[in-house]
């Protein structure tokens, strides 16, 4: 019975998420729901001291990174900078070669430290251009789009910036260039693999004789803003405009080394007559500081270099900025606070013992406990911070006996969260979907067929990396 409880809540979170209901409300009443069966006269203090608790915790640590991934996303947008690195990549590989062009396209913006929703936005108007000009369906943009940006680049990579690569140095005491040849083959696989289904789909339906489909509506959902054309304006240079993105990847590499080697594992406040204020773990904290420090870095530059071009937009576009990195760090933040009182219940740790009895591997276990989790939740990070909070102490034990560092369970982690979280009720997708004007019927299994890549590259990894013991 405990166990169909959590089910039921599951199914339940899913389904409102699913029907576009804000998680916001609906992740605290799946959650109390699953109490109120277990136990009514627990769900006051489930509430204040689980729910709230996390979600508290959630937002104290990482809202830094969702408001200046943001920002810097937004001004890289209002700048022209995504635009004109968008023309340059078109150029260099050229109009016919229409898929490749989006994916590297997105590639570029989001490991450059641009929120993937921003990228999405950004990436639309280039690729109806493209497709149409290539006669590729229309249906196909949201795969491809998603390859570029909700992939490789989002949890693969090393030294990623994007949040999904950031919240496993919270418990594993890494920095984001964690297992950096893990990450690297890892994301070559994703990306060989998903541009080689794309161009199977396209030559099937070339064969077929599907173009670019002109009945399909092309209107955006009520509420979507279309972004600029790619015509629009005058472009700054590639060189210019590259410039955020690189700074962005340097300093984060920097910022880390130098955090590292300034400060003890632990800071102790009570050395500068403090007493009063708890001891800070710099080490669960060097990452997150390396990264905002990066992000603050790429901002100043954008607007240094643009200023002319963002001042008249500047103040609607920050606060644009603010409202999605708010909504986002609430959204995942609720997420995290539903898992946490899920992962409370007997019914969880049933699960759990199950799990650890199925599969005594430990990155076997993360692996699959991690991507259902994110399947689940329909987010990344969220089923992440569930899992890892949860288990992570189980992990670094069970690796530590059979000598697997810390720097695999990172990577293990973060790619299995990019893999079953694209799910039909993940925020992503939808807003993907809502962007192109398309529906889950008309381009979902696509974006699916992602989905099962980004899974299958997990385990990928973790084999090799018994195989040949390379991080």
């Amino acid at each position: 019975m405990d166990i169909l409880i959590i089910f039921l809540s599951l199914a339940f979170l899913m389904f409102v998420a699913y029907r576009g209901f804000s998680v916001i409300l609906f992740a605290p009443v799946a959650a109390l729901m699953a109490v109120v069966l277990t136990g009514p006269s627990l769900v006051p203090v489930f509430f204040s001291g689980i729910f709230m608790e996390k979600l508290a915790g959630f937002i104290k640590l990482y809202f830094p990174v969702f408001l200046l991934g943001a920002i810097f996303g937004k001004l890289i947008e209002i700048s022209g900078f995504a635009r004109s690195i968008a023309h340059f990549i078109i150029r260099l590989i050229g109009e016919k070669r229409a898929m490749l062009t989006i994916v590297v396209v997105g590639a570029v913006l989001t490991y450059g430290g641009v929120s993937l929703f921003v990228v999405a936005f950004a990436l639309y108007p280039f690729a109806v251009e493209l497709f149409r000009l290539a006669d590729i369906p229309k249906r196909l943009i949201p795969a491809t789009i998603a390859l570029g940006a909700f992939t490789f680049t989002m949890d693969a990579l090393p030294g990623s910036p994007q949040i999904q690569n950031i919240i496993p140095t919270t418990f594993f005491n890494t920095t984001t260039w964690a297992a950096p040849w893990l990450g690297l083959i890892g994301s070559v696989f994703v990306f060989t693999l998903g541009m080689t289904y794309l161009e199977w789909r396209r030559k099937g339906a070339t064969g077929k004789g599907q173009g670019y489909e002109a009945g399909i509506s092309s209107a955006l959902a009520p509420g979507i803003l279309p972004p600029a054309g790619p015509g629009e304006g005058i472009l700054p240079p590639a060189a210019v405009a590259v410039l955020p993105l690189l700074l962005v990847g340097v300093c984060n590499k920097l910022f880390t080394l130098a955090i590292l080697g300034a400060y003890e594992s632990r800071f102790d406040f009570a050395a500068i007559g403090l007493p009063d204020i708890q001891p800070l773990d710099v080490s669960k904290l060097a990452a997150v500081w390396a990264v905002s420090g990066a992000l603050m870095v790429g901002i100043a530059t954008v607007v240094i270099s643009s200023f002319k071009t963002i001042k008249q937009h500047f103040r609607q576009g920050t606060q644009d900025a603010i409202g999605g990195a708010m909504l986002a760090t609430m959204n995942t933040a609720s997420e995290y606070g539903y898992g946490s009182v899920i992962a409370a219940l007997p019914g969880f740790k049933q699960i759990n013992q199950g799990l650890a009895h199925a599969i005594s591997d430990p990155l076997l276990n993360e692996a699959v406990t991690t991507t259902t989790l994110a399947g689940v939740t329909g987010s990344a990070s969220g089923g992440m911070s569930i899992a890892l909070a949860t288990m992570s102490d189980t992990y670094i034990e069970q690796a530590a006996r059979h000598g697997i560092p810390n720097e695999v369970l990172h990577r293990v982690a973060s790619m299995a969260s990019g893999g079953m979280d694209t799910l039909p009720h993940n925020g992503a997708v939808i807003t993907l979907l809502a962007i192109t004007g398309l529906t889950h019927r008309q381009s979902y299994i696509d974006i699916f067929a992602m989905t099962i890549i980004k899974t299958m590259a997990v385990f990928l990894v973790i084999g090799l990396y018994y195989l040949t013991g390379i991080v």
